[in-house]
């Protein structure tokens, strides 16, 4: 997987104002003492500081003294003890809070990560938030209103569900929600514009929706340990992803001739032979419903076939060759099963490096093993 890196990192570390108290086996009155001390905090300023580090030690909560630090930008808690976030953090000026593998809980989080004064125009310094490995069972729905945000790692809780609102989160460059319970993923994640990594790993995902397409900046989607049998079509259509990981699914590995066809109505067998002759009726020639149902009619994806269908179909699993060297399953709907292709040879390890030559707007990896 490619590595994306949070802006707090492009930050030269010599130039960072910052203290240190991680791994000290710190507990709320020992941390107090420490950040009360100006001899313990290295003499600075608590208006000069940048970065405080607090990860690995026995907190259960914060100090009220961290209203102080009002320059504070990166603020570090990961790795404690914590069952609550204060809503008093989100009136310091952060960037990044990181407060992974901690006891924090929905109701434990505060209810409005922006301040009074951002409040007003939507707006949020924060640009990375870091909540996995908590307690989470449901999606925060506070984040959906941090328009600024770029980077959200909720992983590694117990969410059932993402929210409908997360198509709000237009600054989004990485959205991390693996290891969660997470068994549908709605329209609306096809609204992230700006999104480049999308980890949606070990959840109980069976299906993802088509609007997956629409995510053009996509370089990384990991989905493995799911439960997907079949990938949108329109898939293909991502042509700056680079990586995809596909491993531990149900995976299908050969063609499926026929999924559970139903004979299709009279409606329908008069439908497509109407479609079928190149008639045009007039809106005076039939009702209005039976137009608006031929118009409803959906095109054969076979190119042999001039064909369509309305509401009977054929699911087929089809098998598109990525660089030569694999092939992933992508859910395509046939009018008919006598519409179903012949599975060809997949070329699955050319020895040439010409395969390297193949279209560069295709997957460079799959990662299925």
């Amino acid at each position: 997987m490619e590595v994306y890196t949070s802006d707090s990192s492009d930050t030269d570390s010599r130039e960072q104002k910052t203290i240190d108290f991680g791994r000290m086996n710190l507990d709320l009155i020992t941390l107090e003492d420490h950040l009360s001390s100006p001899h313990k905090a290295l003499a600075k300023s608590k208006s000069d500081i940048e970065t405080l580090l607090l990860n690995h030690n026995r907190l259960v909560g914060l100090p009220s003294i961290l209203q102080q630090f009002t320059n504070l930008k990166i603020l570090d808690l990961s790795s404690n003890a914590l069952t609550q976030l204060p809503d008093a953090i989100c009136q310091l000026p952060l960037v990044t809070l990181i407060a992974k593998n901690n006891l924090l809980t929905n109701s434990s989080l505060p209810k409005s990560f922006m301040t009074k004064q951002q409040t007003g125009n939507g707006g949020s310094t924060l640009k990375e938030l870091n909540l996995s490995g908590n307690q989470l069972t449901h999606f925060p729905e506070q984040v959906t209103e941090m328009r600024q945000l770029k980077y959200l790692y909720v992983g590694g809780n117990k969410i059932s569900s993402i929210s409908k609102d997360i198509w709000k989160m237009q600054g989004l460059h990485v959205l991390s929600l693996g290891g969660n319970l997470i068994n549908e993923v709605p329209e609306t994640v096809g609204s992230l514009s700006q999104l480049q990594a999308l980890v949606l790993c070990d959840n109980l995902i069976e299906n993802l929706p088509m609007s997956i397409a629409r995510l053009k900046n996509l370089k990384s989607l990991l989905l493995h340990k799911n439960r997907l049998r079949h990938l949108p079509k329109d898939i293909v259509a991502l042509k700056n992803l680079t990586e995809l990981s596909l491993r531990d699914n149900p995976l299908v590995v050969r063609f499926v001739q026929d999924m559970a066809l139903k004979p299709p109505t009279l409606l329908e067998l008069a439908g497509r032979m109407v479609k079928a002759s190149g008639q045009r009726p007039g809106p005076y020639d039939i009702p209005r419903t039976l137009a608006e149902y031929l118009n409803s009619a959906n095109c054969c994806v076979n190119p042999n076939c001039k064909g369509v269908f309305f509401d009977n179909r054929v699911e087929h699993i089809k098998f598109v060759d990525f660089c030569g060297k694999y092939r992933v399953p992508l859910l395509q709907y046939l009018c008919s099963s006598k519409c179903i292709e012949p599975e060809q040879t997949a070329l699955r390890a050319p020895s040439s490096n010409n395969a390297s030559a193949s279209s560069g707007f295709m997957m460079r990896k799959v990662l299925l093993g």
